[in-house]
Order: C-alpha cells, then sequence, then structure tokens
C-alpha cells in the first residue's frame, strides 16, 4: 500500500501529515533563514514498515536527499519508493537531516477553521460588527456558540457577557467650524463633536493658539504650555509626539504623548474650550479619509458623572491645507514648515494666532449597554486557578455608513475579524488540549475603534481581579498571506514574554523583529494599553514582513497597501485568495507562549526600561510556598 496525497503547500502538507499520525518538524539551511517542512514518510508492504525523510516546498514538490520527485500520481510514488532503495527487513530509526527542535505545541490548528470564522464574520450579514446594534446581537451569540463548543465556561459568572453601558452620541445636524471667519466645510475641511453631555446647539469662540505637540511630559523635560494661560481658548496641535533627535520621546517610535487621546485629555486638564488636531498623512499614519470615516458619524463615550463637564466644549481635526491657509492669515503671516521646526526646539512657546475660532455642535445624548464577550478554561489545580492569563481581541468595527454611496458596510476583515478568528483558534487549541493547572480567560471586547472603550471598562471592572493576571496576550489583525521568517513585536522592550516569543520562534527556524512601523504608536492604539496601565504584562504581536518566496520589501508594501486603501474603510473586505499557513505558524509562537506562562511558577515581568514597570514593580506566585518551591509545571501532560 502506498500513500500518495496532491500537496499544495505547506497547509496541505500539515493536513498529510496529520491523517497518518506522523511528525512534522522544522529545517534550516545553513544560514537559518530559509525554512522547509518535513515530516517522516510511511509506506508499508504486508506489514513491514518502511520510513524515509522528505522536504515539502511551498510549491507541493517533494524532495528527498537523492533528489527531487513531483509527486502527483501513483507512478510518481512508486519511482520515489523505488530511488530509496530496497526495503529493509525492519524498518531503520527515522534519522533527521539537521538537529531539529521538538514541536512547539502539541495542539493541532486549523486553517480552515480560521477561514470560516474570518468570513463569516467579516461578511454582509454581520454588517460590520458596529455597537449596539443588531449586529452586535448576532456578534456575541457567534463568539459565545464557539467558545462554548470550545469547552469554555461563561466567564461571568453564568453568563458569557459583561454589560458595558455607554453613551451613544449622535449629531442633530453637521457641525459648524469658522476660523477667522472663514467656514469650513464639515468631513472635507474639519471634523468636531463634543462629548459635553448638554442638550441643545453649544457655541463655542476662543482665540486660537497653537501649542505645537500638545505635550506636557515632565521625564522628558518638556512642556508645550509653559507660560501660556490657554483657558477658555482653543488650542491647535500637531498630530504624533515632537520627533527629537536625541530619542526623547522615544525617537522614531511613537509614545502616548502622539495619540490624539492624549491630547484631548491635555487640553481639557488646561482649560481650553476646544482642541484641534492638524491631520497630516505620514505621521498620523493614515489618510484624511480614516478620519472622516472614524468621526463623521455615530461615536461612544462613557457614562460620566460630571455629563463630560471636564472635557472641552470640542474636540476635533483640521487637514493639513487648512492650517497652512490659517497660519497666512495669522498675525505677521507664518508658514508651516518654520512652527514645526520651531516647536522641536527647547525654548518654544505656544503661539497666539490672533484669529478666533468659532464652532457650533449639537448632538443627542443615548444611553447603550454593549457588551464584552468572556470566555473561561478553569485551572486544574484548585491551589493556582485564580491565577490566569488573559487573551484579548476586539470584535467591534464601524458597522454601516449611511453616508456612503454603493458598499456601506465597513466589513473589518483585517480589523479585526481575521484577530477574532485567529483567537476562537486558539481558544479551541487550548479547550481540547491537556487543561493547564492555571486558568485562562479568553476576553473579547466591544468599542476598541471607539477609543478602546471595551477593554477600558473591563480594566476599571475586572470579572478576574487583575492582580490574579499573569499576563495579557492582545491579538489585533492577524496574518492572512503566507509564512514569514519573522514575527513583530509590538512596542518591543517592555516585558518577558517577548523573550518567551523569541524562543519560540527560534524553535521555528524564525527570528522575533521590532515593530517594522513604530512610528505609529501601536502599542498605544490597541485592547492591551488598559491593561498595561493597570500593571499587567502585556504582549501585543503583528505579522512578519519577510515573507517567504516573496521580494524583500513585499511585507512592507503589504502594509502600506493595506493603510492607505483599505484601512477604516469599505473594502477591507474577506478575500478568498488569503492563506493560512502563516496564521498558523504565528499561532503555534503564541500558544508556545501561553503554555510556558500558564506552567512556570515565576510570573512575567516588566523590563526595567518599561513605563508600566513602576505599575506593578514585581508580580509573583500566590501559590504556597511547598508548590513554588517545587517547581511544578503545568499538569494535564504539560
Amino acid at each position: 500500500m502506498v500513500f500518495g496525497v496532491s500537496l499544495d503547500g505547506v497547509e496541505s502538507h500539515r493536513k498529510f501529515c496529520d491523517s497518518l499520525a506522523l511528525p512534522f518538524q522544522l529545517l534550516t539551511d545553513e544560514h537559518g533563514r530559509h525554512a522547509r517542512e518535513f515530516g517522516v514518510f510511511l509506506e508499508s508492504f504486508g506489514g513491514v514498515a518502511r520510513r524515509a525523510m522528505f522536504v515539502v516546498e511551498r510549491d507541493g514538490r517533494l524532495g528527498h536527499i537523492d533528489g527531487n520527485y513531483d509527486l502527483k500520481t501513483e507512478s510518481d510514488w512508486e519511482s520515489l519508493l523505488a530511488a530509496l532503495g530496497p526495503r529493509p527487513e525492519t524498518p531503520p530509526p527515522a534519522r533527521l537531516l539537521v538537529d531539529a527542535p521538538p514541536p512547539l505545541t502539541s495542539e493541532r490548528l486549523d486553517g480552515d477553521a480560521i477561514r470560516r470564522d474570518l468570513q463569516l464574520l467579516a461578511s454582509d450579514e454581520f454588517e460590520g460588527r458596529g455597537v449596539a446594534t443588531r449586529a452586535e446581537r448576532r456578534t456575541v451569540e457567534y463568539l459565545t456558540e464557539q467558545l462554548t463548543q470550545a469547552g469554555f465556561a461563561p466567564g461571568n459568572g453564568p453568563s458569557f457577557v459583561q454589560q458595558v453601558p455607554l453613551l451613544s452620541v449622535t449629531k442633530v445636524a453637521p457641525p459648524e467650524l469658522r476660523l477667522g471667519g472663514v467656514a469650513l466645510r464639515f468631513l472635507d475641511d474639519f471634523v468636531l463633536m463634543s462629548k459635553r453631555q448638554q442638550p441643545g446647539a453649544q457655541k463655542t469662540t476662543g482665540e486660537l493658539v497653537f501649542v505645537g505637540y500638545g505635550c506636557v511630559a515632565p521625564e522628558f523635560g518638556w512642556d508645550d504650555y509653559r507660560e501660556v494661560d490657554v483657558k477658555g481658548k482653543v488650542v491647535v496641535c500637531l498630530v504624533g509626539d515632537p520627533p527629537l533627535p536625541d530619542g526623547r520621546f522615544g525617537g522614531k517610535a511613537m509614545t502616548y504623548y502622539g495619540r490624539w487621546t492624549y491630547k484631548y485629555e491635555e487640553a481639557a486638564r488646561q482649560g481650553a474650550a476646544g482642541c484641534l488636531i492638524v491631520h497630516e498623512t505620514e505621521p498620523a499614519a493614515y489618510g484624511w479619509e480614516v478620519v472622516r470615516n472614524s468621526w463623521g458619524g455615530e461615536q461612544f463615550d462613557f457614562i460620566r458623572a460630571d455629563g463630560g463637564a471636564a472635557r472641552c466644549a470640542f474636540e476635533g481635526w483640521i487637514t493639513r491645507e487648512v492650517f497652512v491657509e490659517l497660519l497666512a492669515r495669522s498675525r505677521g503671516g507664518l508658514e508651516l514648515a518654520a512652527v514645526k521646526q520651531a516647536a522641536l526646539q527647547e525654548e518654544f512657546r505656544a503661539v497666539p494666532l490672533a484669529v478666533e475660532a468659532e464652532s457650533v455642535a449639537e448632538h443627542k445624548f443615548e444611553p447603550v449597554v454593549s457588551r464584552n464577550v468572556i470566555g473561561l478554561l478553569p485551572g486544574s489545580d484548585p491551589r493556582v486557578a485564580k491565577e490566569h492569563l488573559l487573551f484579548t481581541a476586539h470584535w467591534d468595527h464601524f458597522g454601516i455608513d449611511p453616508t456612503k454611496v454603493g458598499d456601506s458596510i465597513l466589513n473589518g476583515a483585517i480589523d479585526n475579524a481575521c484577530g477574532v478568528a485567529a483567537l476562537l483558534e486558539v481558544a479551541r487549541a487550548l479547550g481540547r488540549g491537556p487543561r493547564p493547572r492555571r486558568s485562562v480567560v479568553m476576553l473579547f471586547v466591544t468599542a476598541e475603534e471607539r477609543g478602546l472603550l471595551g477593554s477600558h471598562f473591563y480594566a476599571e471592572n475586572p470579572v478576574h481581579p487583575l492582580a490574579d493576571a499573569l499576563a495579557l496576550i492582545n491579538i489585533d489583525g492577524w496574518n492572512v498571506h503566507g509564512r514569514t521568517r519573522d514575527m513583530a513585536v509590538i512596542g518591543m522592550g517592555q516585558n518577558s514574554l517577548e523573550g518567551l516569543l523569541g524562543e519560540a520562534l527560534t524553535a521555528q527556524g524564525r527570528v522575533l523583529a521590532p515593530d517594522p512601523e513604530p512610528e505609529k504608536g501601536s502599542y498605544y492604539r490597541s485592547d492591551q494599553l488598559p491593561f498595561a496601565r493597570a500593571g499587567v504584562p502585556a504582549l501585543y504581536t503583528g505579522r512578519g514582513v519577510d515573507f517567504i518566496g516573496q521580494d524583500a520589501g513585499y511585507g512592507l508594501e503589504l502594509r502600506r497597501r493595506y493603510t492607505t486603501q483599505h484601512y477604516h474603510k469599505p473594502s477591507d473586505e474577506f478575500d478568498p485568495a488569503w492563506t493560512y499557513d502563516g496564521a498558523v505558524e504565528d499561532l503555534h509562537a503564541l500558544l508556545s507562549v501561553a503554555r510556558r506562562v500558564l506552567a512556570t511558577p515565576a510570573w512575567p515581568q516588566w523590563n526595567d526600561e518599561s513605563e508600566f514597570k513602576s505599575l506593578r514593580p514585581q508580580a509573583g506566585p500566590r501559590a504556597s510556598a511547598p508548590e513554588a518551591a517545587s517547581g511544578a509545571g503545568g499538569g494535564g501532560g504539560e
């Protein structure tokens, strides 16, 4: 009997090996760069087994140490067997072509399952997974169903749901903005809204003051508001944080000081009546269309005890072109390049522009309830079962945009249906694998696109105490373009989880890489941030850029194309051409990290240089002394 199969890429190879219960591992060349799959081919005649090594390339060709064979027909397989020489009377031990590492995890991961979940969640049936819509109900029901089937228990007492009370903010009429008497066009020139929860039209006037990057950072010796009183005035600031040559503010990498959320927070602390951010595509890392899509429709906020009185009367963006014209009409006439250069100097002081801003905004405020979805895989050891590893992914996107002609559904396939699909497959693998002694909490959060509201709510109202949280792994977007030689860590340098991931990647013949786009400040833009601020070491990974079989710039070009053509747009849709071998390989690495965190008595720690270190200076197990001293790992065969 000869086992023959049409091998179409690595994913088919995995399935072929699985069907025969054969092992597979990784083979690398002498440079450790070009990873190839290999396994043990088994054929038998009359009960006499024969083993032979083979290597599978991505194009489906299968090669042996004695030659290459294109195994498409039965005769092709016979030719390979003939080339292997006479069969021994007893099977020889399998020989490895190199010293290959053991498999990372025993879990089997199904790329087809990831594809099915992704395709469904990103379909028009789910209507862009808008917050507080019928699509939310459908999404929550699906996630609950999948977690149940994966073997997870409800994570909030008897329920899979944590209710998140929010405030829906919709515009009664398009807002108005005049700068120096010149009326601007809503959505084309500016976006604006007020989250002060007051009825009726709110009119705001105030002198415009340019405050550079709008940052107050004592640790960097920086204060854009020094020696200026902006109470009752409208501040204008640049997007991003100061790209100082001495490396303060992270050098090329963006810090939280560069986030638009920070700029509005700081303006409010300074007593400003309003805050306008100047949009520029490169430092913002996205085009104006992303701003108008994100701000043009319904917004959400928390229901605040002060009714939003502590916020600015309005928050908004203006285009670069509007700011250039504004500078030209201001006191003495100014140029953008000159004011940007001035904003990088130690001696910078805010610049009154001698121009008045006038805004009118009227909003409808309506309380709504959204939902985080929580699944729990209880640990097997009651002594440490309270200790848990958190996984997060946001399920929401922007729903339906009624202002758009034609395709009005923002499906959010990459952002973040694919991340949810990947995390569901992690849940299935953990659910059917050996039960760890510590627990696993799967948290699918709402309203990430609205300012990380769901993750902020959980971090402030945790169902499972964050003091018992070992660490957090966040998935926001996932690789659907093929295998890579690398895997990126967003915000590299934060904590010890990165070392565990690096070891897992080394075992795969791959490398750990820093964020290829640190200027985007992505560590401060996704759901791990509220947990990091609560002291929980958090790992946020991204797809690599060194794609096997592709040109050197392919990975970065994929990122650029997605950002410019699809990010927060209706075109972020499921593509049947996507592949999942890279997604599976990346998930194996994350699962290896998860298993080690769950099995090791020592807790993950923040690095000394991390800005979050002081929030949890030293975390450690709460187990009994004998258990901790034993160095016991996870149970259930781990």
